[in-house]
């Protein structure tokens, strides 16, 4: 799995021209997911995400996580994150995983964040074409790859 987590004063999805998701201060995360995932993989990226010290405590020192400020989070699928660009110009999106293996692993992904923070997490729509509008908060954003845990 790959993400991109963005620490966010505002994010929001839209579909058709309709806000179908949106939330305040917290993460809007970018998710990507190939074949070779396991829930090994969903659970340790879900544990980092929500335990990462990106948010400022009253010092402005980035010592706080998302659980510890009780932030929102905004997920979003994107298989585009596993697009291979080293050959030509068109991407490839081979190792992307296909619908019927990403989508319940992202359905899992969501209800194991909203585990471990305890709250709604809000979602885009998968396999829809999405806007998503951003407040990028810092900024502060992070590329994780649970195959390469650094």
């Amino acid at each position: 799995m790959r993400v991109v987590v963005q620490r966010v004063t505002k994010a929001s999805v839209t579909v058709d021209n309709t806000i179908i998701s949106e939330i305040g201060t917290g993460v809007l995360i970018l998710l990507g997911i190939e074949a070779a995932d396991t829930e090994d993989d969903l659970l340790w990226l879900t544990n980092k995400i929500s335990n990462l010290r990106i948010f400022e405590d009253e010092e402005g020192v980035m010592n706080l996580s998302l659980k510890d400020v009780k932030g929102e989070a905004l997920i979003v699928s994107q298989f585009t994150l596993h697009a291979a660009t080293k050959k030509g110009n068109r991407p490839s999106y081979i190792k992307a995983a296909r619908p019927e293996f990403a989508e319940p692993m992202y359905e899992q992904f969501v209800k194991q964040m909203a585990t471990i923070l305890e709250t709604k997490v809000q979602t885009g729509k998968f396999g829809a074409m999405m806007d998503v509008s951003l407040v990028n908060n810092g900024p502060i954003t992070l590329l994780i790859d649970s195959k390469n845990k650094e």
